[in-house]
Order: structure tokens, then C-alpha cells, then sequence
């Protein structure tokens, strides 16, 4: 008897292979199954006879195989799938590329229902890798349709799965929800007219109209962000009890410093610095969230108050989520504090030392919240990148200084543009300072959409601009090549650049699976000028300051989301010389007027908070995106965007805790939230 702990092992169909796949996605349980979310949806709802298609129309049609057969394309040297398929109004061909199973699959007498976009080849109308189901029963559409004639879900993938394959999984396990025991506050349920989880889940994966995937998505949203919510609220209650080491504000010295830098800060950055140095000398815990959009100034605030920690003879540690940003910081800091007796050391996974934790200024990764790492008299913690960081790492942070009961100063800092009213929802235990303001003799980036036919132009442009003595990123989607895919990948870009564009060219390759020292190697290489361009996948995305880059080109643009394209821009830009970002999506031919609106507002707008905006307005309502893209592991479902659901989840959590701060009447809830805690982890 199967129940929401059995092993997806358990279910029909699953075997060996599929089970291991499904673990790299984090599905062990079927419970786990049953949370999988699905990211966007396919509308084939509309059902039509054959003779009555139109081209270009996502389209449903139900019909008989009267002919399937594989043959080979010599000019593109492909397997071609095709069939003939007729209702009693048409016939209509079907082509399917490298799929030679299909014939195995699908025979002659076969009913079918086909899904996807018609198109018009060789003067007729026809189906080009359509989505396809068998109908077994008859000749009418049946109930069990779950890949077509309806809004199909779409499910993140990993290799050796598909979506199929998901889908059938999920479908086996559906009725099990109704064991769920739902969480959730009834008041909150009936108060905010939130659906129970159980109906929710079942409309989230198999919806009838639009409104289910809505009223679905508020409820699983809510929930997502309840969870955040509450834990930030009941940290901010455990705080206001608590006691940090004032730390005096060093009037004199801080003035010096500030004269002796070689630029003028901005009146942005001046109010963000005097509210953290307020709240620093006092002897209740700052918890203060510094926003700053890319390049607008935020390590030099943060460098102020690590000074002053300093020069009240206590300890600081400003933490990054990667090792290359770790060392980004600690060559800015060393380069800031050069004339000031100050001690600085860098801690990272790779290296660690009794005589690191000695020093007034610690620059490390999660490397300093092991177990095994004991700072004494710290002061101040700084965190970089608050999104890769989650609630629990904050927590032991915070913990530091438990032998003399003194809790550290927290300062987060995030260049993620969230407008004021929606981050201190978000983060109801952070106060908030925002830099809007970037620095004077910023150039703005300029940013170009390229077609495939101006590829080569462009190529000769990134040419120029190397021969001027600057440097190029070329980001990549993909690391290895995908038969699931069409995205470039690092290696094959790499590979193909060296030998095809670019010969006399010392090109670099970086991507999240080499080993540290490798990427540390490559790195800084480019950083030393050793090699012209760098191609990388996404793991350039944060913190990386390489003045003498000039352009970025990231393949695979419409892959990625607006707030993540901005942040590559930002890789460049650091210099004195105008800076280029150019964006090629996958294929320039065939992508929706969407998707270019969406890229070509980057064009239009440099700052992180338009962009922000944009990317709300172009959202569509199928478009579940959670914030996996972004680094906000924890929100599957839910969007920063959700203004409306965040405020009222914040709502929601200020007046539990204000009744019931040890969750003694909740006792379901205090369950949900400890395991939710265990979910958390960085990147």
C-alpha cells in the first residue's frame, strides 16, 4: 500500500535508472513527487478538425495513424519520423526529428491526439514535432489525456528524464495528496480565502482552466512565503531580547578615510553609511539590509563599518557565496585599508588557518560557519549576496558568540532590485538602506540585441575591441551540449571559438564543475590579462571585477531572467572604457515578440529597478517561475514579484507571532517550519 513516505522506487514503471534520475532533482518520496511544481504550462486546448487548422496556432487534434515510417535526411543527415493523420474532415502530415522509436510506439490503426503549433511547409499545413498521446477507448477525447489537449505542465528536467515520463509519475500518486495534513492556520486559510493544500496541489498539476493555475499558485505561494515570513519575524522577536557589543563611532579616523579614498562617495552611499554606523553603536544587534544595484558602490559602505569595528578593537567577518567573490573582496579591502593597521585574512573552503581567525577582518565563504571555525569578539558579520544565503546560515552566524552571550552586528548586502515596501516584507527582520545612486564617471553599458546574420559583424567587433587592448566574457546557458536543449554550451563555445573565430586568440574556459583550483587558475589568468576572452556559464554571475573587460556576449540570452542578464552586464562596466553587452538568443529567428520585447528592454534600461518592473509587466499568467534562476532556493513557486501575496503572508506572520511567538497552539505548523529549515542551503 503505497503512502506519501513509500519510495518513488515503489511506483510501476519507475525502475532503477529513473530512480537515480529523479534523485539528482531531489524526488525521493512520493511526497516529494507531489511538491514537484511545475514552472510554466503548454495551452492546447483548443480542439479542432483538420481541415479547419490555420497555420501557426498552438492546436489540439484527435485522429487515426494511417501511415508512419522513418527515413534519412541527407542534407542535415537526420532521423525524420513521419506520419499521415486523418479525421473524417482532413489528413495532415506529421514530422518528428531523431526519434526513430516513435514507429515501435505509434502503428498504423492507432488513435492519437496531437498537440503543438501548426506550421506551413511546403504549401500545406503540417505538425512539426508536435506532442503526442495515444487514445485508447475509443475515438473521443478521454479523461486520461495528460500530455495533450489541455494545459499540458512543464516540469524542470534533468538528463535522462522527460517530460513525460514526470508527468505519468505524477499522475500515479495525485489521489495520495488527500493524506497531506495541511499546515496552514485554518483562520489564515479562511481569512486570506486561500485554497486547502490538497485541492491546490491537485489544480497546480492537473489545471482545467487558467483561474486553477492562479488560485493554486496564490495558495502554494503564500505558503512558500508564510514560511520565510514567520522565521524572519520570530528571529526579529529573539533578537530585540538580545544584546550586542556597541561599537563607538570613530569620527576622526572614518573622516580620514573617507578623504583618502581616490573617488567621492555619493550622497547615497553617505546616508546608507551613517544608518549602519547609528545602529552599530548601539547595544541592541543591527540587522540591516544593504541594497545596492551592480556597481553602485556597496563594498565601500561595508568597508566603513568593518573599519570601525576594527578600531574599536573587535572582530568582523564579511562572508561571500563563492570563492572567487571571497578573494574579489579581500583584494578590495587589502587595496582600501593599505594605510590603516589593520589585520585582514581570507578563509575559504580551500584554506583555512588558527592564524586567519586571529586577524581584525575575516573575508571567507560558508567555509566560517563550520562547525569547527570559533571566532572570538566578533562583532559584525557581513554577508554578501543575501539571496545564496539562507535563514539557517544567518542563524549560526548569530551564534558565534554564545560563550560571552554578545550577538553579532548583521549587515546583509544584495544587489537583487527589490522596491522598499516589497523588501521589508521579504525581510521583516531587516531594517533598510538602498543605494539607487551609482558613482560619478559611470558610463553606461551599451546594450545590443544581435540577429544571426549580424554574428559575424559582431564577432569582428569583439575583435577590434581586443586588438584595443580590452578583454571579453562570452557566457553560456549550458555547460556540457544537451540532446534536450538547442543552447549553447561552455565547452562546445570554447572549443569553438579557439579553432573556428578566434585561432589567435588565448581563450579561457570557467563553469561550476571544474575543480576549485582550476577555476581559481582560469580566473586569474583573465584577471592578469593571460587570456583575451573568458567563456563561462552562469557561475560568473556574482561578484567578479575585472576593470579592463569591456564587452560580455551571453549566448542563449531568452534563457535567462532579466534580473540574472542584468547582473552579467554588470561583470563589465568597471572601467574607464565604454563597456558593451550584447545578447544572442538561441535562435534570433524564431523567438517570440515576448521574448524580444523582454531582451530588447535591456537595451532601453540600465538600472536593476526598471528592469525589475519590466520583468513583472511581462510575466504572463502561465508563467510559473519560481526564484530558482535567482538564487532564492527556497521559493519554488513563489515570485519576489508576488506584491500582493508578500504583503499579506507578512501580514499574516507579524500577528501569529505577536499571539503565539512559541507556536504552542500551531503545533502542526512549528513541524512544518523546523522541516522547512533543513531545506535551506546556500546556492
Amino acid at each position: 500500500m503505497l503512502s506519501l513516505s513509500s519510495k518513488i522506487s515503489d511506483l510501476p514503471r519507475v525502475g532503477p535508472a529513473n530512480t537515480k534520475y529523479l534523485k539528482k532533482l531531489g524526488l525521493e518520496t512520493i511526497q516529494d513527487l507531489l511538491f514537484y511544481l511545475p514552472y510554466r504550462y503548454d495551452d492546447f486546448r483548443l480542439r479542432k478538425k483538420i481541415a479547419d487548422l490555420k497555420p501557426d496556432e498552438n492546436v489540439s487534434v484527435q485522429g487515426e495513424i494511417m501511415l508512419i515510417q522513418n527515413r534519412r535526411s541527407f542534407k542535415r543527415r537526420l532521423y525524420l519520423t513521419e506520419a499521415l493523420i486523418a479525421d473524417e474532415s482532413e489528413s495532415i502530415k506529421v514530422i518528428w526529428f531523431n526519434q526513430p522509436f516513435l514507429t515501435k510506439n505509434l502503428k498504423v490503426g492507432d488513435q492519437v491526439s496531437i498537440s503543438g503549433k501548426t506550421s506551413f511547409t511546403q504549401g500545406q499545413i503540417a505538425f512539426i514535432s508536435p506532442q503526442y498521446e495515444k487514445i485508447y477507448g475509443g475515438k473521443n477525447y478521454g479523461d486520461n489525456l495528460i500530455h495533450t489537449a489541455g494545459l499540458i505542465p512543464n516540469y524542470h528536467l534533468t538528463d535522462g528524464l522527460t517530460q513525460k515520463q514526470l508527468r505519468y509519475f505524477i499522475k500515479q500518486v495525485l489521489n495520495l495528496r488527500n493524506e497531506i495534513v495541511d499546515w496552514l492556520p485554518k483562520e489564515i486559510i479562511r481569512d486570506f480565502k486561500l485554497l486547502d493544500l490538497k485541492t491546490a496541489l491537485k489544480k497546480i498539476h492537473a489545471p482545467q482552466n487558467n483561474n486553477d493555475i492562479e488560485i493554486a499558485r496564490r495558495r502554494l505561494a503564500f505558503s512558500e512565503l508564510f514560511l520565510r515570513q514567520l522565521k524572519s519575524q520570530l528571529i526579529k522577536k529573539e533578537l530585540s531580547a538580545q544584546q550586542a557589543s556597541p561599537l563607538i563611532f570613530r569620527e576622526k579616523e572614518t573622516r580620514a578615510f573617507v578623504a583618502s579614498l581616490p573617488f567621492k562617495l555619493t550622497t547615497d552611499q553617505r546616508k546608507a553609511a551613517w544608518e549602519i554606523l547609528q545602529d552599530l553603536e548601539k547595544e541592541k544587534p543591527m540587522s540591516r539590509l544593504l541594497e545596492g544595484d551592480v556597481g553602485s558602490g556597496k563594498t565601500v559602505v561595508a568597508a566603513l563599518a568593518l573599519l570601525n569595528t576594527a578600531l574599536n578593537k573587535q572582530r568582523a567577518v564579511l562572508m561571500a557565496p563563492t570563492e572567487i567573490l571571497a578573494k574579489q573582496h579581500f583584494a578590495s579591502l587589502t587595496k582600501l585599508f593599505k594605510k590603516q593597521k589593520i589585520k585582514l585574512a581570507l578563509m575559504t573552503g580551500a584554506k583555512k588557518s588558527s592564524e586567519a581567525t586571529q586577524a581584525d577582518i575575516i573575508i571567507g565563504t560558508h567555509a566560517l560557519i563550520q562547525k569547527n571555525v570559533e571566532l572570538e569578539n566578533l562583532a559584525l558579520a557581513i554577508v554578501d549576496e543575501q539571496h545564496r544565503f539562507g535563514v539557517r546560515q544567518r542563524q549560526k552566524i548569530l551564534d558565534f558568540n554564545k560563550k560571552d552571550k554578545l550577538i553579532p552586528h548583521f549587515l546583509s548586502m544584495t544587489a537583487t532590485p527589490i522596491p522598499r515596501s516589497l523588501a521589508l516584507a521579504i525581510y521583516g527582520d531587516l531594517d533598510l538602506s538602498i543605494i539607487k545612486e551609482l558613482p560619478s564617471g559611470r558610463k553606461k553599458i551599451i546594450t545590443r540585441l544581435v540577429n544571426e546574420k549580424s554574428r559575424n559583424q559582431a564577432y569582428d567587433f569583439i575583435r577590434q575591441k581586443i586588438k584595443a587592448g580590452r578583454q571579453a566574457f562570452v557566457i553560456c546557458p549550458l555547460i556540457e551540449d544537451s540532446d534536450r536543449f538547442e543552447a549553447k554550451s561552455a565547452k562546445a563555445e570554447h572549443e569553438h571559438l579557439q579553432k573556428n573565430i578566434f585561432p589567435d586568440l588565448k581563450i579561457g574556459l570557467l563553469h561550476g564543475k571544474m575543480k576549485s583550483l582550476d577555476k581559481e587558475k582560469a580566473m586569474q589568468e583573465f584577471l592578469n590579462k593571460k587570456t583575451d576572452i573568458l567563456v563561462s556559464t552562469s557561475v560568473i554571475e556574482v561578484g567578479v571585477d575585472v576593470p579592463n573587460a569591456s564587452l560580455i556576449a551571453i549566448e542563449g540570452a531568452e534563457r535567462f531572467g532579466l534580473a540574472q542578464l542584468h547582473q552579467f552586464r554588470g561583470r563589465v562596466g568597471r572601467g574607464e572604457h565604454q563597456s558593451y553587452c550584447l545578447l544572442f538568443p538561441s535562435n534570433a529567428t524564431t523567438i517570440s515578440e515576448k521574448t524580444k520585447e523582454r531582451l530588447t528592454s535591456l537595451e532601453k534600461y540600465h538600472d536593476g529597478f526598471s528592469l525589475a518592473k519590466m520583468d513583472l509587466k511581462l510575466r504572463g499568467a502561465g508563467e510559473l517561475y519560481g526564484e530558482m534562476q535567482s538564487g532564492f532556493s527556497e521559493l519554488q513557486i513563489a515570485s519576489l514579484f508576488d506584491y500582493e501575496i508578500i504583503k499579506k503572508s507578512n501580514e499574516a506572520a507579524r500577528a501569529l507571532v505577536a499571539k503565539d511567538a512559541k507556536l504552542k497552539t500551531q503545533p502542526l505548523l512549528k513541524e512544518k517550519l523546523g522541516e522547512w529549515e533543513k531545506t535551506i542551503h546556500l546556492e
